[in-house]
């Protein structure tokens, strides 16, 4: 390696000499796991990188995988752990071109693969191509201003010539071991080791079965948490983690032992590993282990995603040890502390001003009534005061035999205070005082995004709460029940929704849909989409045109997300219904004699994929007691169950349960749900109406005599129907609604005439969308504009609607 760095440098500037130098002293060295990360290290030093990672081919030449990166993580330049090798992305044109890729931040911005930007302005990317048979890339990344300079450039070079050497490659593949290394596979736990640390942990080579648990199995029980935050892979990003822990020995004390772990991402064919040292530590040291405790510590605040749960693992992890009376832990908003844990949390153990500002559950105190405090918040660092030092009553109460404060900060900026009191005189000792001031940085980081993730959620779940219906409607002939659950993981907010949809005519559309991805932008198309159905269906379309043109608008709105919906329009009256679907489970029909039936008809694509889509209509029969269930894929599908599968099991447990009362059912069906996804459930039972309305409709044909061609149908209905009285104001709205059709619109005009429990409803439907207006005044001498205030003296109600491009004006008189 030493001369490849050597004549790499040859034919460059001079401006690398420590850089070249850095290289050749850490590829001379004696091979060890971390090596690559070690030389990937110099770019952050000598180039002032804020990531370097290198990228090497998949097992099946398709894509380049991340196998060791140095700097931040990832994440907050948008990186991918792959990049398809044919794809365009800076990684796979540097490998495949061999010529090193220097984009613009203009560039980054406008490419998807970099649309997470991070924090900054703008930054800059480098990717170098890796030379050897294999190939790979190494990419840079850097927020300086002027970007990679040219020495910058040159060193990368030599960094990236260090990283293709074979030397380099075969420590970053996981060549032979040195004696105190290991390499964890984080997928299957089995683990490589070195002798020594088989030596450290008593056991022999033909007795170690290659299991990561025969390892722990030897550790104190103690230390078992702080030791699987490392070794669990969902608790560590990818970077240095180092902690000391005791291994237990056969007939001695146990002994210390120090390690050194880092996370590779897995990729393409290869899983994560965990490499790194295992050292012995066992130097004399205190009985009291703070490094342990802050070890715990850490690893609670790791798993901690509310500013409840970053309070809740300050206490367990410093009220027994430092056998303290009294924790609070408070946030600070402006100039008020807003306690978020008290322990203990009943008021009378805490001081009067405290109780005085008890706000629900706990207090919510001004800074400035403790100035002490407020002195303490400014210096940033902890204060620690012994028994009998003057305080004012709102601290000296907290801690009589002593107190200490710990200010909490994050980010340049003071996140909250953590108080901690004795009742009985209390020594601070050294240990102590670093165990207090280890912990108050690690409180103030993990309150300060626990925070952020509380508003977030908040935020989120207050989207998710006001696009979803509050209340589903009461419909005539049949009960509807709905449940949502969301996912478990991340902010808890999705796609997923359902809708209730009351038509005329007692038509009602069931709708229940889910829109790609897990976020609050999923949530915001989510509401935008089911406005767009309910808006469209109000218009009186079918229901394929309905779901047609919610199509439509999504791929006019340009988003990269699609979505999946199924569209139920029933008929109350009749029993029937017609279901659309667009790349959604179809709906699962419990029959009255408890037969279930999964109605697979057919079916369009995902909404938002393609623009000339046909969206077929299957029919349904419903016989009364028939229950219709809708849901999401969440519900009947994950990576360990088919979606047939989950929907024969939705199936059977529709067929064993009691459809009299729906809420205990959709609980039912919602029992032992996998939460990977969000569940949204939709749920009608049709009864059937009691009392079917009477109907009659006319195509009313424009002749001179069509006003009285109504009159006459009309009459004639009302006399089929046995109603004899308020003919006169019947006849009187038919001339006139009819009359404002014929005169003020072209194309057919129908007259419908529904009769429901002696309610009267006269609606006349034309092809003009002008919704007719009330005049607010009328002269002597006007020849026009009163019919619609005769409408409104005799009817009871009236009103208009869209009805298929056109509108219904409709009146209902009380008979």
């Amino acid at each position: 390696m030493t001369n490849v760095v050597s004549e790499g440098a040859t034919a460059r500037r001079t401006g690398t000499p420590r850089a070249e130098l850095a290289l050749r002293t850490l590829i001379s060295a004696p091979a060890s796991p971390d090596r690559l990360r070690r030389v990937l290290e110099q770019a952050l030093v000598f180039t002032g990188a804020a990531f370097a990672g290198v990228y090497v081919r998949a097992a099946t030449g398709e894509a380049l995988c991340l196998s060791e990166s140095a700097g931040v993580p990832r994440t907050l330049y948008g990186l991918r752990d792959s990049y398809r090798l044919a794809g365009r992305s800076p990684v796979a044109d540097a490998c495949r071109t061999g010529q090193a890729v220097w984009p613009e931040p203009e560039e980054l911005a406008g490419s998807a693969d970099f649309r997470r930007m991070p924090a900054q302005d703008a930054f800059f990317l480098a990717a170098l191509p890796l030379r050897g048979p294999d190939g790979g890339a190494l990419l840079a990344v850097t927020g300086q201003p002027a970007g990679f300079g040219s020495e910058d450039r040159d060193t990368l070079a030599l960094i990236a010539e260090a990283v293709a050497c074979p030397a380099a490659a075969e420590a970053a593949q996981g060549g032979e071991l040195p004696p105190d290394a290991f390499s964890l596979a984080m997928d299957s736990g089995r683990v490589e080791v070195g002798e020594h640390i088989l030596d450290l942990f008593g056991i022999v080579r033909s007795g170690f079965d290659g299991k990561v648990e025969t390892l722990l199995a030897r550790t104190e029980p103690e230390d078992l948490p702080s030791l699987m935050s490392v070794v669990e892979a969902d608790h560590m990003s990818i970077g240095e983690r180092e902690l000391e822990f005791r291994a237990l020995r056969p007939g001695g004390p146990p002994r210390w032992l120090r390690l050194r772990g880092r996370l590779l991402p897995g990729g393409e064919g290869h899983p994560a590993r965990l490499v790194g040292t295992v050292a012995d530590a066992s130097a004399p040291r205190p009985g009291v282990t703070d490094v342990a405790r802050v070890q715990r510590l850490a690893a609670a605040l790791a798993t901690a995603g509310t500013v409840r749960d970053v309070g809740r693992a300050v206490v367990a992890a410093l009220r027994t040890p430092l056998g303290a009376d009294r924790i609070a832990l408070a946030e600070l908003e402006n100039d008020r502390l807003v306690v978020t844990v008290l322990d203990p949390p009943a008021p009378q153990a805490w001081p009067e001003l405290w109780r005085l500002q008890w706000r629900t559950e706990w207090p919510d105190a001004p800074v400035r009534t403790m100035p002490t405090l407020a002195a303490a918040l400014r210096e940033g660092r902890p204060q620690i005061w012994p028994a009998g030092t003057a305080l004012e009553p709102a601290l000296a109460d907290v801690g009589p035999g002593g107190l200490a404060v710990l200010p909490l900060p994050a980010a340049g900026r003071m996140a909250g205070a953590c108080l901690i009191g004795w009742d009985r005189p209390h020594d601070f000792g050294p240990d102590e005082r670093a165990l207090l001031t280890a912990s108050a940085g690690l409180a103030g980081q993990a309150l300060l995004r626990a925070r952020a993730f509380d508003a977030e959620h908040e935020l989120v779940g207050m989207l998710q709460r006001t696009l979803l219906p509050r209340r589903l409607p009461e419909l005539p002939g049949a009960e509807a029940v709905a449940r949502y659950l969301p996912a478990t993981a991340g902010l808890e907010v999705g796609g997923d929704w359902y809708d209730v949809i009351p038509l005329p005519d007692h038509h009602v559309a069931l709708v229940i849909g889910d829109v790609q991805g897990h976020n609050a932008g999923a949530a915001t198309l989510m509401g935008q989409m089911r406005t767009a159905l309910r808006a469209y269906a109000a218009e009186g379309h079918p229901p394929d045109v309905v779901v047609s043109h919610a199509n439509r608008l999504l791929l006019e709105m340009e988003t990269d997300l699609f979505a999946t919906c199924a569209y139920v329009e029933v008929d109350m009256e009749q029993g029937s219904a017609w279901c659309v679907r667009a790349g959604h489970p179809p709906p699962v029909l419990r029959h009255p004699d408890g037969r279930t039936e999964i109605a697979e008809g057919e079916g369009g694509p995902p909404l938002g994929v393609l623009a000339q889509a046909d969206f077929p209509m299957t029919p349904l029969r419903l016989q009364p007691g028939t229950v219709l269930a809708l849901t999401t894929d969440g519900l009947v599908e994950s990576a360990d169950t088919d979606i047939d599968e989950g929907l024969a099991r939705l199936a059977h447990g529709l067929a064993a349960a009691d459809p009299s009362r729906l809420g205990p059912v959709a609980d039912l069906l919602l029992t032992g749900a996998g939460r990977d996804d969000d569940i949204a459930l939709l749920l009608m039972r049709y009864d059937g109406m009691a009392v079917r309305p009477l109907r009659e409709s006319w195509s009313v044909w424009r002749v001179p005599e069509a006003v009285r061609h109504a009159r006459r149908f009309t009459r004639r209905t009302l006399r089929s129907w046995g109603v004899t009285e308020d003919t006169d104001a019947v006849l009187l709205v038919v001339s006139e609604l009819v009359t404002n059709a014929l005169v003020h619109t072209d194309g057919q005009v129908r007259l419908d005439l529904t009769l429901v429990d002696r309610r009267l409803r006269v609606a006349v439907a034309d092809a003009s969308p002008r919704t007719p207006v009330k005049p607010t005044s009328i002269g002597w001498q006007a020849t026009g504009g009163r019919g619609i205030l005769l409408v409104e003296a005799v009817s009871a109600a009236w009103g208009a609607v869209p009805a298929g491009g056109g509108k219904q004006v409709w009146s209902e008189l009380v008979l």
